[in-house]
């Protein structure tokens, strides 16, 4: 099977690392001509180039079953390159490549916005909270206008993502001994590296289509979260100053019953300190 990654870095490569232990042929793209002796060692063809590069892109899949869609914006400015117009090349050269069978998109759960903490779910309407969250939810509709009898869209909708290399103590270490806005009372939602390789095999083995939330079990409020990360490595923990509001974008509960329906066990329910 050939599959393409389009975005191999911290998610995409540890996905072209497990499927290619499963002798699976993989085509990887970064944007970084750095990376390309790393990512050689988890992909058999590594092709530097712009995402939104439409004669590249259309190369890159003539020969594909499968596609991955696992970009990364580097910073703020950059989110409607790098998903916005990235999902438009894509999905314009698509009807052009009827070899391929399934897109599997890894999206944010940020798209559902500020909920006060209560639940939602796939059917919930995204209410994004900033302009990048709603280049989020126009990159999922977008794409999912490409689904058809031929070809499975599936989006998956990460929590906040750690794992090898990406520790929470690394994540929030800075946060030690500070004073942050609010209370705390926030609800996260968070996904283990692991387990989203293994969501994004699940989905390819079952050719999932539709949206799937992509978040553990554990939907800790900040105040939990932060201090339970920074108090098991010995930092100080965080001062919270309730006479300011939190300007924290996104506070939703976020179900995951959805995927485990499907018939996905997770490999960590429970988040890892």
């Amino acid at each position: 099977m050939n599959i393409a990654i389009i975005g191999c870095g911290y998610v995409g490569c540890a996905v072209a690392q497990y499927w290619q232990d499963q002798d699976f042929v993989i085509t990887a793209t970064t944007t970084s001509p750095e990376r390309v002796i790393e990512l050689q060692n988890v992909a058999q063809k590594v092709v530097v180039t712009k995402s939104n590069d439409p004669e590249t892109l259309k190369a890159i899949l003539k020969h594909q079953d499968i596609v991955l869609l696992s970009v990364g914006a580097k910073n703020r400015e950059e989110y409607e390159h790098t998903y916005l117009e990235t999902a438009k090349t894509l999905v314009s050269i698509l009807k052009y490549l009827p070899n391929i069978h399934q897109l599997i998109y890894t999206g944010s759960y940020s798209i559902y916005g500020d909920r006060n903490g209560v639940w939602v779910d796939e059917e919930t309407p995204p209410a994004p909270a900033n302009v990048n969250a709603q280049i989020l939810r126009k990159t999922e509709e977008i794409l999912l206008s490409a689904d058809n009898e031929n070809l499975r869209v599936c989006i998956l909708r990460l929590g906040g993502i750690y794992g090898p290399g990406r520790e929470l103590i690394k994540i929030f270490s800075r946060a030690a001994g500070t004073t942050r806005p609010g209370k705390g009372e926030d609800t996260t939602n968070w996904i283990h590296l692991d387990d989203i390789v293994g969501a994004i095999e699940f989905a390819r083995h079952h050719r999932l289509q539709g949206i799937y939330n992509l978040v553990d079990d554990s939907h800790l409020s900040s105040k939990e979260l932060i201090s339970n990360v920074l108090t098991k490595n010995n930092f100080p923990d965080v001062i919270w100053d309730a006479a300011n509001k939190s300007n924290r974008p996104h506070n939703a509960w976020v179900s995951n019953q959805k995927i485990k329906d499907a018939g996905y066990e997770f490999i960590h329910p429970q988040i890892i300190f």
